[in-house]
């Protein structure tokens, strides 16, 4: 399989992402803990920026391209949201604040989101002219939780939706799959293409993790778009093996046959064993095989075109090795300046859930088998 060279893989990044402020707390500046020292929001911004740290120290953001982002206008945000909701976003930019439900924004705000969702919009255009085969976006906020009318789960706007959407009004694009490894559904991409039989949506997620009630095996679509949405719910403390076996049997059979011309993944590293808000097991070789995967199947279905977009990931001290790991492997190499190393050590290898698959996760695999097996021969 073709690999990327040097400079054929685009990096989206701007310090500005960095200012998108959460504020303190889960919930909002109000909530009057009883510690004598404030509560930092779960969504910091130094998890995107450790990782650009260890990208630019490993040598790897040397063997990329530099796309600029830019702010995406609302013609392309009306693609997904609706205009009430932009218009209360514009009046959050002056004044911050909850823009939904559990996604705070702060003053002069909307830019910052604006750019990143626009980060994604250039890496789309990246791919689809040629100026890069591959592109990681390393934006900020998040966006496959926020709805059409309202944020959500620290997600202001749907950056992988509004890409989409753009990447079919803009480059012709037809057939559209995005793969959602974050540990929680991305219930805000699978509302925007759930009646759309032209876009694909995987997403593998801790099972009844959040948003309760998105992301069940048999929530397969609607209308035309029944059997486009595949939903991979897996028991906690599924690690590397399931991880794979999820790959194996799931998501790479339905992808070959889905035949896609762009794919995009909403890559959220709060799988990962570290991470305060899930209960999985992944460590950064799990980020890296997974990153590969797509890579091959990108090449094999539409000449290499891969968005890879920055999602959640909250474990301050690893996220950002699993963020970089998957810009290492985009990069197509393993070693450098100063390789990226595994933070967790010899643990990696031995933790059971990374070297076998068990009888809960063998039983949820099959459910989304038989669930999508009508749907693709592939499956059956």
């Amino acid at each position: 399989m073709t690999r990327a060279t040097t400079k054929t893989v685009g990096l989206v990044f701007d310090d500005r992402y960095l200012a998108h402020d959460t504020g303190l707390s889960m919930i909002e500046d109000s909530v009057p803990w009883p510690f004598p020292t404030p509560v930092p929001h779960p969504s910091s911004p130094e998890l995107v920026g450790r990782a650009k740290h260890l990208m630019d120290l490993g040598g790897v953001t040397d063997l990329m391209t530099r796309i600029e982002p830019y702010e995406a206008d609302n013609a392309a945000l009306l693609r997904f949201h609706t205009q009430d909701y932009l218009s209360r976003l514009a009046v959050l930019d002056r004044t911050g604040g909850e823009t939904g439900s559990g996604a705070p924004m702060g003053i002069g705000g909307l830019r910052i989101a604006r750019l990143s969702a626009g980060g994604v919009m250039a890496a789309t255009d990246a791919v689809m002219t040629g100026a890069a085969r591959h592109v990681y976006a390393l934006v900020r906020p998040p966006g496959h939780h926020a709805m059409p009318h309202e944020g959500m789960g620290f997600c202001v706007l749907n950056n992988v939706a509004i890409a989409a959407r753009h990447a079919q009004a803009n480059h012709g694009v037809r057939r559209i799959a995005i793969v959602d490894w974050d540990v929680h559904h991305g219930n805000g991409t699978q509302t925007a293409f759930y009646a759309d039989p032209d876009v694909l949506f995987i997403s593998l997620h801790q099972d009844s993790l959040y948003p309760f009630g998105y992301g069940n095996v048999d929530q397969v679509g609607d209308g035309a778009g029944e059997g486009r949405t595949v939903n991979i719910p897996l028991p906690s403390g599924s690690g590397n093996a399931t991880y794979r076996a999820a790959f194996e049997r799931v998501v790479v059979p339905v992808i070959d046959e889905f035949a896609p011309d762009l794919i995009f993944v909403s890559a959220g590293q709060d799988a990962s064993v570290f991470d305060p808000l899930a209960r999985m097991t992944l460590t950064t070789s799990a980020y890296r095989a997974m990153a590969g995967i797509m890579l091959d199947l990108a090449e094999q279905s539409c000449d290499g075109r891969l968005v890879v977009a920055q999602e959640g990931g909250y474990a301050p001290q690893y996220a950002p090795f699993c963020s970089a790991s998957i810009a290492e492997t985009l990069t197509g190499r393993g070693s450098g300046v100063m390789p990226l190393f595994e933070p967790y050590g010899d643990y990696d290898s031995s933790i059971p859930s990374n070297e076998r698959v068990g009888l809960d996760a063998e039983q949820a695999l099959q459910a989304v088998r038989e669930a999508q097996a009508s749907y693709w021969t592939s499956l059956r």
